[in-house]
């Protein structure tokens, strides 16, 4: 028996429930048919253009990315916006897209925790806890309490190591010792007061800006800035491998791709 979009979906939001997802967001089945056999599946960040071609190249009928190509209803589709031409290409080439978001952020063992899971911190909690569950596992945001407190120059290195990084950006004194640290994976400024009032010494995020960045330095809070991108795509491959043993499991032998097209917007020198 093959498996549909729609099973796809369903596995995808038993561990991450839609109910998760924050109001501003949209997730779920953003182009496509749920009554459609997968082939095979790309995981993605972002539905680029690029990763269309991709997904046409390798033979997957079906892309499943973090950042959703739909967050409001757009008013034409056609190929004068970027939008329109993600849109008609994936119809064209016959494959659905799937999205899931702040839900697979916030939910237990998603991406929040993935990346806790990465920087090997295990004391924490959430820093903003879901209003639509009961349970204190799910959330944006978490926060941990070090067993022994690390300087920001170590922690910095730590960053760098285990989400793969070049370089990033850092507010603070090296020297300082940290106990408590706050992760947001992706752009984090709609919580940094959050993580501040509960004690962050150091915040590990993306999406920084100048003045948040400047205030909390005068506030003697330290800053890590490991970019959007870096934060969030080690979390969504290894959500892939999830699926992956999760679908084979079940009996069934799809194969599940992370995109090679899959990169950083921003280049450093």
């Amino acid at each position: 028996m093959s498996l549909k979009i729609q099973d796809i979906a369903n596995i995808i939001e038993e561990f991450a429930p839609i109910k998760l997802k924050e109001d501003f967001d949209n997730v779920g089945l953003m182009v496509g048919d749920a009554q459609k056999e997968v082939t095979s599946i790309l995981i993605a960040l972002d539905c680029t253009l690029d990763v269309i071609q991709e997904a046409s190249d390798r033979g997957c009928n079906l892309i499943i990315s973090h950042h959703p190509l739909l967050f409001k209803r757009p008013s034409s589709i056609t190929t004068e916006t970027i939008l329109g031409k993600k849109i008609i290409s994936l119809i064209k080439n016959d494959i659905s897209l799937y999205s899931s978001h702040t839900n697979l952020d916030a939910t237990k063992d998603g991406i929040n925790d993935i990346i806790m899971s990465l920087l090997d911190f295990k004391n924490y909690e959430i820093i903003s806890p879901n209003k639509n569950s009961t349970d204190n596992f799910t959330g944006l945001g978490r926060i941990a309490t070090l067993s022994t407190p690390v300087t920001l120059d170590e922690l910095c290195d730590r960053v760098k190591d285990s989400l793969d990084i070049i370089s990033l950006k850092y507010i603070g004194d090296e020297r300082k010792l940290i106990k408590k640290v706050a992760v947001i994976n992706g752009s984090g400024n709609d919580f940094l007061i959050k993580a501040k009032e509960l004690g962050a010494e150091c915040i590990i995020t993306g999406d920084t800006t100048y003045h948040y960045a400047s205030d909390l330095a005068e506030e003697g809070i330290c800053l890590i800035d490991a970019g959007h991108f870096h934060t969030e795509w080690p979390g969504m491959q290894i959500v892939g491998k999830w699926l992956k043993n999760r679908i084979k499991l079940m009996g069934h032998n799809i194969e599940i791709i992370p995109s090679n097209k899959t990169v950083c917007p921003y280049k450093y020198k």
